[in-house]
């Protein structure tokens, strides 16, 4: 005879999973907001003693954190926050460049008036919250601001954009930091985008996309390897923007403009 958990069995099932969520969404938020800093290197002892939670649920979640690439184990059950990396970056945006190209031409003909002018929203609170060195306030607005240009393309494109956005984020902090000249040109570049979004224009809202994405990904990929080009993403370059990597070098760029 099949026997089945008793009520109360059931319930502490479900409250145990409630906070193996809880638990990875609070480690994961202080890895991509970069409290957690990239190499740093913990137990799961100190880990909860330092986020404040039990290590019951923590064991679970820093198990999730490691098939999301985040975390990489180590001897002595020691983690480790995932090192900046040349390729992993690489990959990120280079998945972003083919899917969200294609997103965004699916999406544009059909965003409403509406879906258009939360877009429209979304951008102005960035250009608020950037004025005011608010990071974590502005890569909400940001990461809304993707996902709305990308809204009508379908629930796989956006869960999987969302999580590419996502581990994104804290190689995009530490570009907005510490190149504020190129902060502002990607402020520039996303208003670009807007208005072509807002022509209803999708082709253009597609190349205008892929270009601040590439630009954002080689300036962030010359800070980890200064001069080295990025061959995946230069290879998707040539063929969606007829133009190589090298030739999108935000320093270059901003140089020759100087």
């Amino acid at each position: 005879m099949t026997e089945y958990p008793a009520a109360g069995h059931r319930a502490a099932q479900r409250r145990e999973g409630d906070g193996v969520e809880l638990v990875h969404e609070k480690i994961r938020r202080l890895i991509l907001s970069g409290e957690l800093r990239a190499g740093e290197s913990f137990s799961v002892v100190q880990l909860a003693a330092q986020c404040g939670v039990s290590r019951t649920p923590l064991r679970e979640a820093v198990r999730m954190l490691q098939r999301e690439g985040l975390l990489t184990g180590k001897p002595n059950r020691r983690f480790v926050v995932a090192p900046f990396s040349f390729g992993d970056l690489e990959q990120i945006y280079a998945m972003r460049l083919v899917l969200e190209d294609a997103a965004v031409r699916a999406s544009v003909p059909r965003m409403s008036p509406e879906d258009i002018a939360d877009v429209r929203g979304h951008l102005a609170r960035m250009e608020h919250f950037a004025g005011h060195d608010d990071f974590d306030r502005w890569e909400i607005a940001h990461q809304a601001f993707h996902n709305g240009l990308t809204a009508h393309a379908g629930e796989r494109f956006r869960a999987t954009l969302s999580e590419l956005l996502d581990h994104g984020e804290r190689y995009r902090r530490y570009y907005m930091v510490n190149e504020p000249a190129l902060g502002a040109q990607a402020a520039q570049e996303h208003m670009a985008i807007f208005s072509a979004v807002a022509a209803r224009d999708a082709e253009a809202s597609a190349r205008s996309l892929a270009m601040h994405l590439s630009r954002t990904a080689c300036g962030v990929l010359d800070m980890i390897r200064p001069g080295d080009v990025p061959p995946v993403l230069d290879t998707i370059l040539h063929g969606l923007l007829g133009i190589a990597a090298a030739d999108l070098s935000p320093r270059r760029q901003l140089a020759a403009d100087d």
